[in-house]
């Protein structure tokens, strides 16, 4: 691809993220920080104009010198301009799956707060997706004008220490912490009312810049967040590229859609380029293609991206969820660019593996892989509960979506309850992970699932009722009289006195059975079998009966079955190792 001596290269495009609770002035901060904005600015939704909020992804742009640390960075690449893309995330509480969506496009966060509100709930929760997806963050206070000007100042140092204090367990603990007032006067003020701060933000924005690991290597994947027709030339898809790079005649793939179209034209921020990389903002001109059909998605190389029915992660519980993570419950799992319900089960390794073979620390990077086996869990283990503090206990959970997505491979996975009463001051985020297996085949359950090696391990307890001979006692209470006895025919049972058995069959209709044993009884456990039987019932027909009573007071001898069973093993069977 040739390069002109004024190509996009020499233009460093940087995606800032504007996450903060709802009302905190996010749009009008990017609107006061913004001198050029993309199609998709300032959420064109009618019904967000109404309520005064953002209700999707809203992107828009300004270009600055490129700061000396990264004019000087000693790359191939030098740049002599710096492009902000900002990416307004929404704040209404039930929109937090669209800010996720977006989190995994950003280099730097800027968290907006209310400097009279404070950090509620959601700003909890952005916090939260801000240290899951991207490195750095500054704090805007905003409505400083909201301060009576004599309180002004000791109003301002008291929020930026409480913040400090809330952030000093994160990984942005010290991040830099700056005042504004974005739209002075509020929504109802007229226009000309100057905003308070934003220069000084900019040169502190220009200061936190970094060189992101930008590749233009492997297959594309590009978030769409925008589409539109333009009469004459076709239709326009705006988004992000998160992976790979494009150039004008590529064949791209808009895989929920199964269909494949040709790049007519590529323009970054209004100006035309030949192609973009990883990083970059972008419009993608491509003809015959109803804009309708995608609003917002993914486009990637043909055949690259899979479509999942279910998944298996890797899991991390957040800390600030507070309910449990039960087996069969069902969460909102965002992957890739989409959220979806899906039914979780949690599995960890057996107790024998999770114990560490040496004095060395045990990783906690276990490959997950179907030649392992796998203990069910009926919810997630955390680090607390099996000690007084440390780590949780590596974990994996599979997720059965209640309908297919589209993502690419290792994505990141955020579990959520979102139905959560917004009003509740609680964390939705619950667990994050990493996308490990897919299931791409429809009868996945059928398929693929029996190979996954989850088990549960079951315990029956019973009692001897008498002895036949030397060799075998008959047993009863261990299973219900419906019970298909022919399953348990040759599994082990030990006696609660040593022995161990073998069960043989059934005994009459009322689910009694026979064991069978090996070595042969001891001659203790048949006086003590005898002879409970004598206190029951005198002279009864038992096995071979002592001449003395025995001088303790007898107990029942009672019988043990320890099996495993697969979870999803369709025959049901059981397993003795």
């Amino acid at each position: 691809m040739t390069e002109s001596p004024d190509s996009r290269a020499k233009t460093l495009n940087f995606n800032v993220g504007v996450l903060g609770h709802v009302d905190s002035g996010k749009t009008s901060l990017a609107r006061a920080l913004s001198s050029t904005a993309s199609t998709a600015a300032f959420d064109k939704n009618p019904q967000s104009r109404e309520r005064g909020i953002t209700l999707d992804l809203g992107f828009s742009s300004f270009t600055v010198d490129c700061p000396d640390h990264l004019r000087d960075s000693g790359g191939q690449q030098q740049y002599d301009g710096l492009q902000f893309t900002l990416v307004d995330c929404p704040g209404h509480a039930s929109l937090i799956r669209t800010i996720i969506g977006g989190a995994q496009i950003i280099d730097l966060m800027m968290l907006v707060v209310d400097v009279v509100k404070g950090v509620q709930t959601q700003t909890a929760e952005c916090l939260l997706i801000g240290e899951l997806t991207c490195p750095r963050m500054v704090v805007v206070l905003n409505k400083i004008d909201l301060l009576p000007p004599n309180k002004r100042q000791s109003a301002i140092e008291k929020m930026t220490k409480r913040l400090h204090k809330t952030l000093e367990s994160t990984r942005f603990k010290e991040c830099p912490v700056i005042a504004v007032a974005a739209k002075p006067g509020g929504p109802e003020a007229p226009e000309p009312e100057e905003p308070q701060g934003v220069p000084e933000l900019i040169e502190l924005l220009k200061k936190q810049t970094y060189l992101p690991k930008r590749d233009a290597e492997g297959d594309l994947l590009m978030a769409v967040d925008h589409c539109f027709s333009i009469r004459g030339q076709g239709t326009v898809m705006t988004g992000t590229i998160l992976q790979g790079s494009l150039a004008i005649n590529d064949t791209v793939e808009i895989p929920v859609l199964k269909v494949t179209k040709k790049i007519k034209s590529v323009q970054m921020f209004r100006k035309p380029v030949s192609g973009a990389m990883q990083g970059d903002r972008v419009g993608v001109c491509v003809t015959q293609f109803d804009p309708k059909l995608l609003e917002r998605g993914l486009v990637c190389t043909p055949g690259s991206l899979r479509t999942l029915y279910a998944a298996i992660i890797s899991t991390r519980k957040i800390g600030y969820f507070k309910g449990s993570l039960a087996t069969r419950a069902k969460f909102h799992i965002t992957v890739g660019h989409e959220t979806v319900m899906a039914k979780v089960t949690f599995f960890g390794l057996p107790p024998a593996d999770t114990e560490p073979t040496s004095s060395e620390p045990s990783s906690l990077e276990t490959p997950f892989t179907f030649d392992r086996e796998y203990s069910y869990q009926d919810e997630y283990v955390s680090g607390q509960k099996e000690a007084a503090s440390g780590p949780d206990p590596e974990q994996w959970a599979l997720l059965e979506l209640e309908r297919p997505v589209t993502c690419p491979a290792l994505c990141l996975v955020i579990g959520s309850k979102l139905d959560t009463d917004i009003h509740a001051n609680a964390c939705r985020l619950a667990f994050q992970g990493r996308l490990l297996h897919r299931f791409e085949d429809k009868s996945y359950a059928e398929t693929s699932l029996p190979q996954l090696r989850i088990f549960k391990t079951k315990h029956k307890e019973g009692q001897v009722e008498r002895v036949t001979d030397d060799y075998s006692v008959i047993g009863r209470s261990l299973f219900k009289k419906e019970t298909n006895l022919q399953l348990f025919v040759g599994l082990k049972v030990t006696l609660s006195t040593g022995e161990s058995g073998v069960i043989e069959g059934g005994f009459g209709q009322s689910g009694k059975f026979k064991i069978r044993v090996q070595e042969g009884l001891r001659p203790e456990t048949k006086q003590l079998l005898s002879s409970s039987k004598k206190k029951g019932k005198s002279g009864g027909k038992g096995g071979p009966a002592s001449e003395e009573e025995p001088k303790t007071e007898s107990q029942p001898v009672s019988i043990h079955l320890h099996f495993k069973r697969y979870v999803f093993d369709p025959h049901k069977k059981m397993v003795q190792s």
